[in-house]
């Protein structure tokens, strides 16, 4: 072998040592954990419970930075083009690596290609809520009012693609009706329209409709789980209130930049799987009203696999489709 050839060598030796010593490392700064969601959502809350957990674990501060809009989609598409250093990570959604692909034509990543999974880390169920104003007690008086009222019903969403949009989305085409699409800019800001009743009703996650619906500030109507959740026993599944086979949840994840070192994905993983195991974590979801999860970063990766799947389906048929 040549002199130049032994250098070479010798050099790609020590920039692959650097470079594994950095990921043995890891973390010796800050990280970004960006929520695609505006702050205050259950989102949100999700992604600062963790930061908190994950700076007690690696000893370096997570700072979460929200990047809200087109249905979650702004942040994945900066969090797709970061550095792959695991310094900017993505608190990712359902509707960000599984339902927007669908939704948007123009989307500018690949949830498949363009993201390192790290790990799963909760379920969200959603509930059917109106305003109190709205003269229905039930989903069978919701589709007796929007078929009589010739489209003049309209929903809340936290955007093309959330769940708020395809949940109901897909209830329309289960029923036939023609409810109105008004959206927003994240979750909590049609909530509040809903609240105050400008905005009859939406598809909210459990987590921020609880304790308005046990104020009775807003009207449960059905969850889109399959069985009843222990937070609201008195609400019934979608299923159980006439729609046969429907069901539907939200999930997070953790996901980093594709071709981010396997060392780092795999300190993160153990961080995020460590707290997701602890008695305080699990209690703190819970009475958020949301399922605590886990995996490995290649059972994610096949979730999201699964996922886009099934809702490229329905999306489909429901001819859902982003503004």
């Amino acid at each position: 072998m040549s002199r130049s050839k032994l250098t070479c060598a010798a050099l790609g030796i020590v920039f692959l040592g650097i470079s594994a010593g950095h990921a043995e490392d890891y973390p010796v700064r800050p990280v970004h954990l960006v929520v695609p969601a505006p702050a205050g959502g259950g989102i949100d809350a999700i992604a600062r419970h963790i930061a908190r957990g994950l700076e007690q674990r690696l000893g370096q501060p997570f700072i979460v930075e929200n990047r809200p809009g087109q249905g979650t989609s702004v942040g994945g598409a900066y969090v797709a083009k970061a550095a792959p250093d695991g310094y900017t990570l993505l608190m990712a959604t359902s509707s960000t690596v599984a339902i927007n692909p669908s939704i948007y034509k123009n989307l500018t990543y690949d949830p498949a290609r363009d993201f390192s999974p790290i790990a799963l880390v909760a379920a969200v169920p959603f509930v059917l809520i109106v305003h109190p104003s709205l003269p229905v007690q039930s989903i069978a008086d919701l589709v007796r009012l929007a078929a009589a009222s010739s489209g003049e019903l309209s929903y809340a969403s936290g955007g093309a693609g959330a769940p708020h949009h395809v949940y109901m989305e897909l209830f329309k085409s289960m029923t036939e009706l023609d409810i109105r699409h008004i959206p927003y800019r994240g979750g909590a800001p049609a909530l509040t329209d809903v609240l105050a009743g400008h905005v009859p009703m939406m598809f909210a996650d459990a987590s921020q409709a609880l304790e308005l619906i046990r104020t009775g500030r807003v009207r449960a109507l059905a969850v889109t789980t399959g069985k009843r959740l222990d937070t609201l026993p008195e609400v019934p599944t979608m299923h159980e209130a006439g729609l046969t086979g429907y069901e539907a949840n939200a999930w997070q994840c953790v996901v980093a930049p594709a071709g981010t070192p396997d060392a780092i994905v795999a300190t993160l993983n153990a961080a995020l799987t460590g707290m997701m195991a602890t008695a305080e974590t699990r209690s703190h979801f819970l009475a958020l009203g949301m399922q605590p999860l886990s995996s490995t970063p290649a059972e994610l990766g096949r979730h999201i696999q699964s996922e886009m799947q099934r809702w490229a389906t329905v999306v489909g048929s429901a001819g859902a489709v982003g503004e």
